[in-house]
């Protein structure tokens, strides 16, 4: 998954890259380890039964989401798949919505309605996690047109797993996408897996993935997701594409996910062997290795590194403590954000039935 060629290559020197302060580094670090220690919390408090539905946990990608939407402006927008909540925390949304929203509460950043696959934040221009595979992918699109009809120089991010790239509505998107020449940019997190099945068994390619994007000429590139000097240098020029030339791009970032699918998958520890599970954690993690680059470059030391990481184990734990505390959505909002025309009593909502009873 990871290739030699790439790791041999420095990213730092990219024109995006050099511009880095040492604060904004340490702020790169700081996030992914939010991320971590969010994640291990919800892990916790879900095998205790404190949270219904699935849970698909994000670590061993934090560089991913937090590599790509460092990059973003104002008029850029990002969409994701079920395993979002990486994404969601990069993007800006508090441990407490997330949390919240993962315990089923009103005070979630879906009001409790969407759990684990669906964060959302608008204003944040982060149009959510989506539970149908490849289901994103022509919503990402059309973020794209948008900012095209508009006339606003900017790119849809949007991310899906290697188990989505056979969905035919991926390659719709990817044929209008080439075809209408739009801001959009498709990020594979190749994790190596669809659900419990290896990609070698679950998709035919002859170079890679992303080699996929030919058949619609455009452009596209492989990345390795272990290092996020890389993951920033090779999309940004994929962003820069997009606002500057309205061209879209099909990025294959490898990494890899430590858990299973989600916390449901209990033979995840079966299709792969534990030695593969802890090569990735020794020498592919992410966090880690930025933390050693950073020390490395006399930027990060090891008193910060505890310092950083004590204060994502508090957040993530006031995070708990404040979904716990929080309220359960009542039973009278059960009818509300159904539809729009309804919560809002536009002229539309007075025509048709928008409920049904019998």
């Amino acid at each position: 998954m990871f290739s030699a060629d790439s790791q041999q290559l420095d990213f730092a020197g990219s024109p995006v890259n050099q511009g880095l302060t040492a604060e904004q580094k340490i702020e790169l670090y700081r996030r992914m380890v939010r991320i971590r220690r969010f994640e291990q919390a919800a892990l916790k408090y879900y095998n205790a039964g404190k949270m219904g539905g699935f849970l698909h946990l994000y670590i061993g990608q934090e560089s991913v989401a937090v590599g790509t939407l460092s990059l973003c402006g104002d008029n850029d927008h990002t969409i994701t798949a079920y395993r979002c909540h990486g994404h969601a925390l990069a993007a800006g949304m508090g441990m407490n919505e997330c949390m919240a929203e993962l315990y089923g509460k009103a005070s979630g950043c879906s009001k409790g309605k969407g759990g684990s696959m669906h964060f959302f934040a608008p204003d944040k221009n982060f149009w959510g996690g989506h539970g149908i595979v490849g289901g994103q992918t022509p919503l990402g699109l059309g973020l794209a047109y948008g900012l095209k009809y508009q006339g606003l120089a900017g790119c849809a991010l949007c991310y899906l797993g290697d188990g989505a790239v056979n969905q035919g509505a991926f390659h719709e998107s990817l044929n209008l996408a080439a075809l209408f020449e739009l801001p959009a940019i498709y990020i594979i997190e190749n994790n190596g897996y669809s659900m419990g099945t290896s990609q070698k068994r679950s998709s035919s390619f002859k170079g890679c993935l992303a080699q996929r994007a030919e058949a619609y000429d455009m452009e596209w590139d492989l990345v390795n997701g272990a290092d996020i000097y890389e993951v920033r240098a090779k999309t940004h020029i994929a962003m820069e594409r997009a606002r500057k030339q309205q061209k879209p791009t099909l990025l294959e970032i490898a990494t890899y996910r430590y858990y299973g699918h989600s916390i449901a998958d209990a033979n995840h520890k079966k299709y792969r062997t534990p030695e593969e599970i802890e090569n990735y954690k020794q020498n592919h993690d992410p966090i880690r290795l930025w933390e050693r680059r950073l020390i490395d470059e006399a930027v990060l030391t090891e008193d910060m590194v505890k310092e950083i990481d004590q204060e994502a184990k508090q957040q993530a734990a006031a995070a708990v403590e404040f979904a716990e505390q929080a309220d359960a959505p009542t039973v009278d909002s059960i009818m509300q954000d159904v539809y729009w025309e309804s919560d809002h009593g536009t002229e539309s909502s007075k025509i048709g039935r928008h409920f049904f009873t019998d």
